[in-house]
């Protein structure tokens, strides 16, 4: 069957949605299967077949060539779209499992379905066309600054217009808090996720995360741009403070300088983009508790004390900047906290100080007590960053004879006395294991059971499987630190026993 009128609609569509003609083809010979299918019955198979040059097409009823199923009690499960192989073979020889045998049948008119089904099918292949146009050509800007204009503004999220039927997503939650935003206004935002969609926005943006700053002072500071100062990190309360670490690569370069700007219009500048959000600029150094320190500006701090295992660092700083290094909130400190990655603790100086005198007092009478020796020398000790009994024990010689005052024989003194120390150590918690309450091994070996929690449940008096029957949840909880769902399977599982001894009475 001819039709120009195909050919007509492929190219109106195909220039206006700048949508390749192949799609809209495609879309057609959706369309006229399904209006085949209707035709004839909604069980059959249809496929349609159009002419690019000509707009001619020619309809087929297909059926799939299967194998026999003789567990369905018939030959085949669908018969108007199935055939068996055998049967295809009597006039296909070829034929297999697999194969699809097309049959040619008259053609629906294309003009009489066009506002039906043929148009829903083309706009929503059309539809799908766009969307994916608009993914593979932004997938690649993730990451990036955009720019677009508000379109609509919907319970507080916002629908930015890219240009070309482009449109991004602001939700509420990547909104700056208190921002206003009227239709027609020109916003920056930073480009996060791209996501294919059936329905709704396919690009979502933000204008609270810290890579907007970044970008932005990368658009307004060239040496940044260029390479001559680098961004190390950024933290945001977005519409309130911000952080950025910045580093120059040039020594000749003052980078907060040059991120200021003259008379700070460079700041000033993303400061008024995001809704008047306050930007401290800082130094990053290689070392992490000075970096710690230029962070936490314009508080300064006294002293630090950093805990590598829990990777977090205790700041003293003086009582009367206590308020002003914690921040409104604790907006500085936790700022602070996230742009450089560590834990941290302020501190109020004295109590601090105070704190560390008594921590200071604890280890010296530690080493008074089980080294023999007297408070000069286990003060000097402390002094010199000595903590434990061990690494006295075991330190090299060398690094003892340097302190002032200890020779060779105060220093192997020492060490013996530290060894000696040590080792009426581990005998004594060897003889508390031994004469430790051991747990019955029933209760060992019982199903949910493990070996620590067996033998604190043993130092409580819970030694056999009869004891824990005995028990309420309650009472384990009180001493095992088990959760309460595990403490009930325990105590149930230690009554299965008594269930079986009165089934069998």
């Amino acid at each position: 069957m001819a039709n120009k009128e195909i050919l007509l609609v492929v190219d109106v569509f195909s220039n206006e949605k700048e949508i390749d003609k192949e799609i809209i083809f495609q879309a057609i010979e959706a369309a006229l299967e399904a209006a085949t299918i209707k035709r004839y019955g909604s069980q059959i198979k249809a496929r349609v077949d159009i002419d690019r040059k000509t707009g001619d097409y020619l309809t087929y009823r297909c059926w799939d060539v299967v194998a026999p199923n003789s567990q369905l009690g018939r030959d085949v499960e669908l018969p108007m779209s199935q055939i068996l192989v055998e049967v295809a073979q009597f006039d296909n020889p070829n034929a297999k499992v697999g194969d699809v045998i097309r049959e040619e049948i008259e053609s629906v008119d294309f003009g009489r379905i066009a506002a039906q089904t043929a148009k829903q099918v083309i706009i929503q292949k059309v539809r799908d066309a766009e969307r994916n146009k608009i993914v593979e050509a932004y997938k690649s800007r993730v990451g990036e600054l955009i720019t677009g204009t508000v379109k609509r503004i919907e319970k507080g999220s916002v629908y930015l217009e890219l240009g070309g039927h482009v449109e991004a997503y602001i939700s509420k939650e990547d909104m700056i808090p208190r921002e206003s935003m009227r239709l027609g206004d020109r916003v920056r935002c930073y480009l996060k996720e791209v996501r294919l969609e059936s329905r709704g926005p396919q690009l979502f943006v933000s204008r609270t995360a810290p890579e907007l700053l970044t970008a932005l002072f990368r658009l307004e500071v060239p040496e940044i741009a260029e390479g001559t100062i680098s961004i190390m990190g950024a933290a945001r309360d977005p519409g309130s403070r911000a952080k950025l670490a910045v580093k120059s690569n040039d020594p000749r370069l003052d980078a907060v300088g040059a991120c200021v700007g003259m008379r700070g219009s460079r700041v000033q500048s993303v400061t008024n983009e995001l809704a008047g959000e306050r930007v401290d600029i800082i130094i990053w150094h290689p070392s992490e508790p000075q970096f710690v320190i230029n962070a936490m500006s314009p508080a300064e701090i006294q002293s630090i004390v950093v805990d590598e295992d829990k990777h977090s660092m205790d700041l003293a700083v003086a009582s009367m900047s206590l308020s002003q290094a914690i921040g409104r909130g604790g907006q500085n400190v936790r700022l602070a906290s996230q742009l450089t990655g560590w834990d941290l603790n302020v501190i109020d100086a004295s109590k601090a100080e105070e704190s560390n005198e008594a921590e200071a007092n604890k280890i010296k009478q530690m080493f008074v007590n089980l080294l023999d020796i007297d408070d000069e020398i286990a003060v000097i000790l402390v002094e010199v960053g000595f903590n434990t009994i061990e690494e006295i024990a075991y330190v090299p010689s060398n690094e003892l004879l340097e302190i002032d005052g200890f020779d060779e024989e105060i220093v192997e003194e020492l060490r013996s006395r530290a060894k000696n120390a040590l080792l009426i150590s581990a005998i004594a918690a060897e003889e508390s294991i031994e004469n430790a309450v051991q747990p019955d091994a029933t209760l060992l070996a019982m199903e949910g059971m493990d070996s620590v929690l067996a033998h604190a449940m043993a130092n409580q008096g819970i030694v056999t499987m009869d004891d824990l029957a005995e028990q309420a949840v309650d009472d384990l909880l009180k001493f095992t630190g088990v959760d309460e769902d595990r403490a009930a399977k325990l105590i149930m599982k230690a009554r299965e026993p008594w269930f079986v001894e009165s089934a069998n009475a």
